[in-house]
């Protein structure tokens, strides 16, 4: 049976998420009815013209927010940029698919929110490495079947590179100014160490947690202070505990763009992620290894069936599921909190 057809715009394409979540929506039998983006001659907005040149782009945003029959908006803007959308989108009568981060600020997440309540439309942030990660799917189900016992620690390690040739093309020779700037990026925390955020709490079961540290650093980008290129957080909740890295010194030898990992330590067993590359070892990528008492067993998780996407589709007719819509909330509010009390190391400012 095919998912029920749907109407849906792109407004800001400044991150390289946005080919996920268009390509998700796509499958789900969505119909894209326009594009806009503050910066057309971005390498991101043009690689978007080139993937998918019959869909329609507008000169006015305004005219994709007052469209009436439009019944979601999706946006991979400047981090700092997507509150400013996410609202004006909300208070037209749209739901709303963004990058992470949602928000870069209190003020902002608290204004989301709100308007999320006035419009009774839901606000989704795609946490990338968790929903569109087949192998973080698969050991959501090991975890919920008791496979490893009760989970006591995940430890998630996020490095990324800074010249993105995997998105971008060979061509790629660096990031666009904002990159640079933590005011419209939002800190290595807010931004990329959410994803990690996000897992630690579903992993765990937890609804809530607390930032017991957390630290950011630029050790290598001397001439653009107000990069960050390390950062991690300790969290706990109830009776758990999480760790996270995140970083941006990926070399050019490793073949993909970061060697994403997450080990889940639970109380008769474990479970180890490699998302995106096993090194020197399987190709391909979704290698996930389980240990228990009966032995250790390796899962190629690839074909493993995502869920986000369909269950957007649902969430268009019935609503998004409140724990889920609270766990966005309960997401960001804790990366902008380790951000602003993060500890400066090295060239930071």
């Amino acid at each position: 049976m095919s998912p029920a057809p749907f109407r849906f715009a792109a407004i800001g394409l400044d991150h390289a998420h946005i080919f996920g979540q268009v390509k998700g929506l796509l499958e789900q039998g969505g119909e894209l009815v326009g594009l806009w983006t503050g910066d057309p001659s971005s390498a991101v907005a043009q690689t978007v013209k080139q993937t998918w040149p019959q869909f329609p782009w507008v000169e006015n945003a305004d005219d994709l927010y007052d469209d009436a029959t439009i019944d979601l908006v999706v946006t991979a803007a400047v981090p700092g940029d997507r509150s400013e959308i996410t609202v004006k989108a909300l208070r037209t009568g749209h739901h709303v698919v963004t990058d992470k981060p949602g928000a870069i600020s209190t003020e902002q997440l608290d204004e989301i929110e709100r308007a999320v309540q006035e419009s009774g439309k839901f606000w989704s942030v795609t946490f990338s490495e968790r929903f569109e990660v087949p192998s973080v799917t698969k050991a959501g189900q090991l975890v919920r079947e008791g496979r490893i016992g009760t989970v006591v620690q995940t430890l998630g390690l996020g490095p990324h590179r800074e010249i993105d040739r995997v998105h971008l093309g060979t061509g790629a020779t660096g990031r666009p100014d904002w990159f640079y700037d933590d005011s419209r990026f939002g800190g290595i925390l807010c931004d990329i160490a959410s994803h990690q955020i996000d897992q630690f709490l579903w992993f765990t079961g937890n609804s809530d947690g607390e930032v017991v540290h957390s630290a950011v650093g630029n050790f290598a980008h001397p001439d653009t202070p107000k990069m960050q290129d390390f950062g991690e957080i300790l969290l706990k909740a109830g009776d758990a505990q999480g760790y996270i890295r995140v970083d941006w010194f990926t070399p050019q030898g490793l073949p993909t763009w970061g060697d994403g990992r997450l080990i889940i330590l639970g109380t008769k067993g474990y479970i180890e992620l490699r998302k995106y590359v096993d090194i020197a070892g399987r190709e391909g990528s979704d290698h996930l290894f389980v240990v228990d008492d009966n032995g250790t067993e390796y899962l190629n998780c690839e074909d493993v069936a995502l869920d986000y996407y369909p269950d957007l589709v649902r969430a268009l007719s019935h609503g998004l599921d409140a724990a889920e819509q609270q766990q966005m909330f309960t997401v960001m509010r804790l990366a902008i909190t380790a951000q602003q009390k993060a500890e400066k190391r090295g060239f930071a400012v």
